[in-house]
């Protein structure tokens, strides 16, 4: 059973409001886990930013849903109790609450004012095998939820860019991409480590740390076909004769899932990391974009309108 949409939630937050006591959120989202019967991983699915799980943001915005209906109101930040427009929804026993619902209500449909384009053909999206649809989302879902897709499209973007270039601006790609996230100290240093090594399973040599305390050789490859476990033993190979134990190995396609077996039974660390994941990286670490428009989300600050 999929995470249910806000939609679903209204009616039993409401239900569990019916006892005319206050209740907090906290308290909200532990008693609909329950009643729903939300796994542990459920219970711990993310926002695409991290920043909150999937069910506690729905069960706010079936909760602000509510309040905007006037069923449910604010007694303090962070508690509501139902009204006397909510005991008499409940005395009326509805089979379901809903966007369509809440439209009866003039303060609902004021605050829902924004028309939504439900012919939008990219509307839906697939969360746990479900399909969500636009209305079912909550705001913060619609907004991520595009934000991955814009970030996808530019990554297929990306991706196609970089299958485009010679293996030697591949190579130097790479490098600068390990630089900004941290590794090998300057541009200089890491460049020109690269291609001295002289070894057939190794394009590169770059520094852990600013500090040289330890090195990751690299392998760089500009392909379009599936990498598989050869290549990958060919670079753990040539990683032992340097009595190394670390290394990463790049490449603008895949990995076989042999090779995926394979470094996960050897000795060495190695990390590989296909087209799809490059791409994101250099989004990650603006290597190659550059910033088109920023969105700052915004909530009211509670402990300002506190004249207490």
């Amino acid at each position: 059973m999929p995470i249910p949409d806000y939609q679903t939630l209204m009616l039993p937050l409401l239900r569990l409001a019916g006892d005319k006591k206050d209740h907090t959120l906290r308290q909200a989202i532990e008693t609909l886990t329950n009643e729903f019967n939300l796994t542990e991983e459920e219970q711990r699915e993310m926002l695409p930013s991290g920043q909150q799980t999937v069910f506690q943001n729905r069960v706010a915005w079936a909760t602000t849903y509510l309040r905007k209906s006037a069923l449910l109101e604010s007694t303090r930040r962070g508690v509501f109790r139902i009204t006397d427009r909510g005991l008499s929804v409940l005395r009326q026993n509805p089979q379901k609450i809903n966007v369509k619902y809440l439209k009866q209500y003039s303060e609902f449909i004021q605050f829902y004012s924004q028309k939504r384009d439900e012919n939008d053909s990219g509307s839906d999206l697939e969360i746990r095998g479900a399909s969500i649809t636009i209305d079912e989302r909550t705001p913060e879902e619609s907004l991520e939820y595009s934000y991955q897709r814009i970030k996808h499209e530019l990554a297929q973007d990306i991706l196609g860019r970089i299958k485009g270039c010679t293996p030697g601006f591949f190579e130097k790609l790479v490098v600068e991409l390990l630089v900004k996230m941290g590794y090998g100290g300057s541009l200089k240093d890491a460049g020109e480590s690269v291609g001295k090594s002289g070894d057939g399973g190794i394009d590169g040599i770059i520094k852990e740390d600013r500090l040289g305390l330890d090195t990751i050789y690299i392998q760089a490859k500009r392909w379009e076909g599936t990498v598989g476990r050869p290549e990958i033993q060919k670079f753990a190979g040539a990683l032992q004769g340097h009595r190394a134990k670390k290394g990463v190995f790049f490449t603008s396609s895949n990995f076989s899932k042999e090779a995926h077996d394979y470094v996960s039974l050897i000795d060495s660390k190695i990390v590989l990391i296909d087209g799809t994941a490059l791409s994101n990286l250099m989004i990650d670490y603006d290597l190659g974009v550059s910033k088109f428009a920023v969105y700052e989300i915004k909530r009211v600050d509670s402990d300002y309108f506190s004249e207490e």
